[in-house]
């Protein structure tokens, strides 16, 4: 058991060993450049960038030809959202995403709405769903692009992407989802789910820091935010970055996505603390949601200082890109939760390395240190 208990595996994930191993070779011995074909330096490293690209693309039930390696989940968001618009926005300018999506999908579309576009932001249900009802109505004649994650980063929520999906391909739209938080923990099939563009990042899944991937399928058109080279197939110009892109393979290769052990911890975690504290409630849907993933809301308590105390787990109270904000949560605030309610929420993400005695340890913890708060301010 290791102090303090990792408890925040939604913000990043260790490097599973399995992982380093395969990556180091292409730090020393096999450094070449990819792009560098004439000698076999070069082609020892674009082999084994050829090799990644298949695995990610087996994971994903999607062809090898549509992997575009990135620096992660931010810059394809980006190169999704912007390079499609780019490709036709002088044609379509409307797009569609939630209030409750990543800030790399919000602060994007804010981008281009200051050159253009008009975006439609839907308003979630009290368990942080939308329907694809929701994105019917809000589809115009000039609609491009819906931009849906399959589940949040800060509550877990799984949105019925599979049906927004198919909705959008049988009117023309295009769809990206974020599926970051969603790749490694839940299957996901592009051949049965017609996906246009697909956001991951290596390190949410036991892979390296500052490496991702952008699905894009075939005919989907794309403008290239990073010129200088055409690499990735006139995607994404930048030497690549071999022992990431390495390590990002090797990772989907040993993604398992039966889930049944983490979910019977998170669920035990869960269990205990609502039964042990007063008040206390689960933040989102606890029916469609990652089997890894619960945000609980501790009344009665105050935030900050309830995670200052908790020193002996690691969690957070929302997302990693906003944990220096002084604002509650965007996404519990969406959902309707009063401002005192979404200050004093923790989210807890489980991972591969969790244990028993760590979440009995965690559970006795969280218990000791609220009751001590709620005490202290009677």
């Amino acid at each position: 058991m290791n102090y303090p208990i990792y408890l925040d595996y939604n913000a990043t994930t260790p490097v599973d060993q399995r992982v380093l191993d395969a990556m180091l070779p292409y730090f020393g011995v096999h450094f070449g450049n990819a792009a560098s074909r004439t000698h076999v330096y070069g082609l020892h490293a674009e082999e084994a960038v050829d090799t990644a690209r298949k695995q990610v693309a087996r994971l994903l039930g999607a062809a090898p030809n549509e992997i575009v390696f990135t620096s992660g989940a931010t810059e394809s968001i980006n190169l999704a959202l912007k390079g499609a618009f780019e490709a036709q926005g002088h044609q379509k300018k409307h797009i569609i995403t939630v209030m409750t999506e990543h800030k790399a999908v919000l602060d994007t579309c804010a981008h281009l709405e200051k050159l253009g576009a008009e975006v439609t932001y839907l308003q979630p249900d009290s368990e942080g769903l939308i329907t694809p009802e929701q994105v019917e109505a809000a589809l115009q004649p000039n609609t491009l692009l819906v931009s849906v994650m399959v589940a949040n980063n800060e509550i877990g929520v799984i949105q019925p992407y599979h049906e927004i999906a198919q909705l959008t391909r049988s009117r023309g739209v295009l769809f990206h989802t974020d599926a970051t938080q969603a790749v490694g923990k839940l299957p996901l099939n592009l051949s049965e789910t017609p996906i246009d563009l697909l956001s991951l990042s290596a390190h949410k899944l036991y892979g390296p820091k500052g490496v991702g991937a952008l699905v894009v399928r075939n005919k989907t058109a794309l403008i290239a935010q990073q010129d200088g080279g055409r690499h990735e197939r006139g995607r994404r110009s930048g030497t690549l970055n071999v022992p990431g892109i390495v390590g990002l393979g090797k990772a989907c290769s040993l993604v398992d996505t039966d889930q049944t052990g983490v979910s019977q911890l998170r669920d035990r975690l869960e269990t205990c603390i609502l039964q042990t504290i007063p008040g206390t409630r689960v933040n989102g849907s606890r029916e469609h949601r990652l089997p890894n993933t619960t945000n609980i809301s501790f009344p009665g308590v105050e935030g900050e200082l309830l995670l200052m105390s908790l020193n002996e787990i690691a969690v957070s109270n929302g997302s990693a890109c906003n944990s220096a904000s002084t604002e509650p949560s965007y996404v519990l605030r969406a959902l309707g939760l009063p401002d005192e309610l979404a200050y004093s929420s923790v989210r807890f993400s489980l991972g591969r390395y969790m244990t028993e005695a760590d979440i009995e340890r965690a559970i006795q913890h969280v218990i000791t240190v609220t009751n001590a708060l709620r005490v202290a301010y009677q």
